[in-house]
């Protein structure tokens, strides 16, 4: 049964891509729905037998490599981190093939992307399932292919392929760090097995690399390898620039990536490494304050956008650096649960997009949008809640983990960090609250209920969308509403052993039972963060009060808002300081001066003119004259004997002998 989770979409991948033609639109996509469909429905008994009743499964199906002492076995994996990514992957996954149905239902390619959506599914499942570093990266570059099939599905539109290839090329980087890390764990523990490398970690503690004259802490490089795989992989800042732009492709696509594969995949290497970077106090200080700045700057970059996915793409930036700085606060679990609970009100975010995007004819630009809520009520219910959830609000599901996160921040006695990183990234975490709050309800007003900028032709074929689009935002709304409510004790409640010893954490950075005796105000920070952050957003669309902050707020900081608007022009440094600078090295360098220069002239080009010179020089001697024949033979031979005799090779041939041959040669 646990196998059959796995291989279940690799099935239906490959039944829907290659017999497509003869299924057809509505037979691919209900085959392959139903495939992952089932894997869902086995991933709830793998959860129910592991999660609930503590029975973990190591599967091993036989070695796939083996070369002296490496060995890598095809071995899977199924704990309580496992079972959670399970079900979180297979559910967000088959409400996302139940929406693309009717969807892609006027796409003449529908089954390659049924196709891919699965093959996507599978990747992903590979990578939580796998039992050691060399699976997993097996998932992980699985993971990456077909992100890069799926942005660019719509292969005629040159931003799809510039996207696909930017966010190929960034996850490059971070992928490049990953194998470093998974070369420098099995140099250090001689092996890739997780059971191995987790047991004899605390006995390598102090095993160090010597490396240019100086001493580097084995665990404390290795993690930061893996930390460098995960800031590309779950776009962390820095390498965050592939996100936005990966917006280029179908929306259903969009909700895939951002709510249960690809960018969770970074989070999930850094709670399944948890022993390793416990070890390590230096990278859960980079952990933390790399992942506060990513929630910070993400969240302000959010308030400026006006393309509807990219909003919503820019908030997956800011919740993914809550649960990296929650991974810096050793505490694992939370940000597991933030992860589940993310992918709920996320999916419906973008499916809600894409359903109006759908009913006004793709169109992105929320500034010609406005008054939506007349013509798309449930859509707008949806949206609201997805919404609310995301910004924190009370009793909602993504309010039982950020905010539980933010109170986690508030404990200043962590034995392992400073007391200014531990402060800032409880600030930078509070105020991307605040600004959370203002770019949903932001989206929310001028998406439905500003005044219409839609033209006449639009507004009237302006429609709801069919209930096979509705059912799985239905869907992802409930879950929006009470998942975190019913999880929350499971997961991260006082003296709950669902995780047991798959989620490892020192007993010095164990602080649970102290963020239950906060302040109120502090527990109430957040809460009234997101209340400004709605009013404000309410009063600049509502009232006439928008022209102070207008005129007022940004004449002031116009700088400011000029840079946020152009995200921070990382992009543009990116591609004056770097980019371009490689692009012209490699033209003027490696390209001519090298490939079409030296390789080329050294190489078969070279000697072909070589001896195309030559050959013209030597057919000038060919007058056909015989005199000038033997006179150049009788030359050849006295070279031939001045070199023998010079040589010292003539040893044991008579030399009359040799005169006689070269005679008759000369009368023949």
């Amino acid at each position: 049964m646990y196998l059959t989770i796995l291989f279940l979409p690799l099935v239906g991948s490959l039944i829907s891509g290659l017999g497509g033609r003869w299924l057809g639109c509505w037979g691919s996509g209900l085959y392959s729905t139903l495939c992952v469909f089932f894997s869902f429905l086995m991933s709830l008994i793998a959860f129910y037998e592991v999660g609930l009743c503590g029975v973990s499964y190591h599967i091993t199906l036989g070695t796939w490599l083996e070369s002296g002492i490496l060995k890598v076995n095809w071995g899977f994996l199924f704990d309580s981190i496992t079972v959670v990514m399970l079900i979180v992957i297979t559910s967000v996954s088959s409400l996302v093939h139940l929406y693309s149905i009717k969807y892609m239902e006027t796409d003449p390619h529908k089954p390659r992307f049924m196709a891919y959506l699965e093959i996507f599914t599978f990747f992903m499942l590979l990578l939580v399932t796998a039992d050691n570093l060399i699976q997993m990266f097996l998932g992980w570059e699985g993971v990456g292919l077909a992100s890069y099939l799926l942005i660019n599905f719509w292969f005629t539109r040159l931003p799809a392929n510039q996207s696909a290839i930017k966010a190929l090329v960034i996850n490059r980087i971070g992928d490049f760090g990953l194998t470093l890390g998974i070369l420098a764990t099995f140099w250090t523990f001689q092996s890739i097995d997780y059971s191995i490398i987790f047991a004899m970690a605390p006995l390598l503690d102090s095993f160090s690399f010597f490396f240019m004259g100086s001493d580097w802490h084995g665990i404390t490089l290795i993690s930061l390898f893996l930390f460098i795989g995960a800031v590309g992989k779950s776009a962390q800042l820095g390498l965050h620039t592939w996100l936005p732009d990966a917006m280029e492709g179908p929306t259903p696509v969009s909700a895939l990536i951002h709510a249960a594969t690809m960018v969770t995949a970074g989070v999930f290497l850094m709670i399944r490494c948890s022993l390793l970077l416990e070890f390590s106090p230096a990278i859960l200080c980079v952990l933390l304050v790399l992942g506060s700045l990513t929630a910070f700057f993400a969240g302000m970059t959010g308030i400026f956008q006006n393309d509807l996915k990219k909003v919503i793409a820019y908030s997956t930036c800011s919740q993914l650096g809550y649960m990296i700085f929650s991974c810096g606060l050793s505490c694992y679990e939370v940000s597991l649960f933030h992860l589940t609970n993310h992918a709920f009100f996320k999916a419906l975010l973008f499916l809600s997009a894409g359903s109006v995007i759908h009913a006004v004819s793709n169109e992105q630009d929320m500034r010609r949008m406005g008054s939506l809520v007349s013509f798309l009520p449930i859509t707008y219910s949806l949206m609201l809640i997805g919404s609310l959830s995301l910004a924190g609000f009370p009793f909602l599901t993504g309010f039982y983990s950020k905010d539980f996160i933010l109170e986690l921040t508030q404990i200043l006695n962590y034995k392992n960090l400073n007391f200014f990183y531990i402060y800032l990234s409880f600030w930078l975490g509070s105020v991307s609250v605040f600004f959370t709050s203002f770019y949903s309800f932001r989206l929310i007003y001028l998406t439905f209920l500003n005044n219409s900028n839609l033209t006449r032709p639009l507004t009237i074929s302006v429609h709801e969308s069919p209930a096979l689009m509705l059912l799985p935002l239905t869907i992802l709304a409930l879950g929006s509403l009470f998942f975190g409510y019913l999880s929350k004790d499971l997961f991260i409640g006082l003296g709950t052993d669902f995780w047991k010893g798959s989620i490892l954490v020192l007993p010095v950075n164990n602080f649970f039972v102290e963020a239950e005796w906060l302040l109120i105000i502090s527990k109430w920070l957040p809460f009234i963060l997101t209340i400004i952050g709605i009013l404000i957003a309410s009063i600049i669309n509502i009232t006439s009060l928008y022209k102070y902050f207008v005129y007022q707020i940004y004449g002031l900081n116009s700088f400011l808002a000029f840079l946020v608007n152009k995200k921070w022009f990382i992009d543009v440094l990116y591609n004056r300081f770097l980019i371009f600078p490689l692009l012209n090295f490699g033209y003027n360098t490696t390209f001519k001066a090298l490939d079409r220069g030296f390789i080329e002239f050294s190489g078969p080009l070279g000697a072909s003119m070589f001896i195309s010179n030559w050959s013209k020089i030597i057919s000038r001697f060919q007058s056909g004259l015989l005199t000038h024949y033997v006179f150049f033979l009788i030359i050849g031979v006295c070279f031939l004997f001045s070199i023998l005799i010079y040589k010292n090779l003539i040893f044991n041939i008579n030399l009359n002998i040799l005169s006689i041959f070269f005679i008759l040669i000369f009368y023949i």
